[in-house]
């Protein structure tokens, strides 16, 4: 399989040189380690790699972590170290009497478990670097530049990447962006997706739950996909799968946990008192929407009851990407008041407040922007807001609002 070039690479180089310890969490299967080992073959050192997956390695990582630390020595690469949190201590330890720069790079794909552990034994020591799935940007191999609605930033590196029609861009939505489907690795991904569902996501939510039913799971994730870019239910998603709704909110933590979904958050303040507090739900892969939900083909995609859900947890998951891969926090969040006035994504950076709206058309109309007002009361600026739509090219609604081609994020 062709190895497709990540956009943080140079991110976990520059860290390695001054960071005794990276952690490198993402959910499965998204190039972790693929990546780590081949940064660790363009360095000059001789690095170690031992993986934690194999189980006898993980039973002296467990039981005898400084025995483990002696014969597996810095610079090292360990895998999969959520297996082992008793390391962590010991890593600590070592860091502190060696000072030593890149001398663990650590991966994991237990985000919030992990980064636990961190704050127990590593807080200070270590960088913390989040990989999701493969952007769109990192398919077409264009530069990672976070989003934001900036024109000139917008029409500079429109020039650098080929514009794609609405089939296309649902083509890139039904096949997701996972990267043992992007490099055609398995050419079924149907095959793809049922083993990555069964191998990976059900034995991992199963060590994290205990013994669960795997046939509720499997209707619990398949109600998640199917509920995607809405706000989120407990109760919708427990009576989906004969669950409770602790079992419900359990597993959704579970399913974050592991990197599958994210929740974007409303925004709100002391003066937007209206706002609503319930979350949305995304997936960071929509591919594996369109498994679970059972959508045969790209343009059963593109013409089916979820084309405008599909369409907007795209958009929002790649601008997610985009800050993850560039090492920036994402400020991203949703308006939404007991009014029923709506913005898809609020961008929150240098003291301003971006309103997106996200929409399944070719020719947007001012319409789609009337709510944008609403947010013009909070403490923060208001700057350009933007339509992200299936639009040919960069165009505008007016001085003040954009309308973007979602191939552009």
């Amino acid at each position: 399989m062709e190895y497709i070039s990540r956009h943080m690479e140079n991110r976990i180089t520059e860290l390695s040189r001054s960071c005794p310890a990276i952690l490198l969490t993402g959910p499965r299967q998204t190039g972790k380690t693929t990546m780590m080992r081949a940064l660790a073959q363009k360095e000059n050192i001789e690095r170690e790699y031992v993986s934690l997956d194999d189980l006898s390695t993980r039973d002296m990582a467990k039981n005898d972590p400084a025995l483990f630390l002696q014969i597996h020595k810095p610079p090292v690469l360990i895998d999969e170290v959520q297996y082992a949190p008793e390391l962590f201590t010991y890593i600590k330890i070592h860091v502190d009497e060696h000072h030593e720069p890149g001398a663990f790079w650590l991966t994991g794909s237990q985000i919030f478990r992990l980064m636990r552990g961190v704050q127990e034994s590593l807080a200070g020591r270590v960088a913390l670097v989040h990989m999701p799935p493969l952007s769109q940007r990192e398919l077409i191999g264009a530069p990672c530049v976070p989003f934001n609605a900036d024109l000139n930033m917008l029409l500079g590196q429109s020039k650098g990447i080929r514009p794609v029609a609405a089939p296309e861009l649902y083509e890139r939505i039904w096949r997701g962006s996972m990267p043992g489907i992007a490099g055609s690795c398995y050419a079924d991904r149907n095959i793809y997706y049922s083993s990555y569902l069964s191998t990976y996501i059900e034995r991992d939510v199963r060590e994290l739950s205990g013994n669960i039913d795997a046939l509720k799971f499997n209707k619990f994730i398949t109600s998640a996909a199917a509920r995607c870019s809405q706000l989120l239910n407990y109760k919708a998603l427990a009576d989906d799968a004969d669950i409770d709704m602790a079992a419900a909110k359990d597993w959704i933590n579970i399913l974050e946990t592991l990197g599958i979904i994210f929740l974007l958050h409303p925004y709100s303040n002391n003066v937007l008192k209206r706002t609503i507090k319930t979350p949305k739900l995304y997936f960071y892969d929509t591919g594996l929407v369109c498994f679970l939900t059972k959508w045969s083909s790209p343009e059963v995609a593109e013409s089916g009851a979820m084309s405008g859900a599909l369409l907007e947890n795209y958009a929002v998951s790649e601008i997610m990407k985009g800050y993850h891969n560039a090492g920036l926090a994402p400020y991203l969040y949703f308006y939404r008041d007991r009014d029923a006035k709506e913005i898809d994504v609020i961008l929150e950076g240098d003291g301003c407040l971006y309103p997106l709206e996200i929409k399944k058309t070719a020719m947007p109309d001012k319409r789609i922007i009337r709510n944008f007002g609403v947010i013009d009361k909070a403490p923060l600026q208001v700057g350009t807001g933007a339509i992200l739509c299936l639009a040919e090219q960069i165009g505008a609604i007016d001085r003040n609002n954009l309308i973007v081609p979602i191939w552009m994020i």
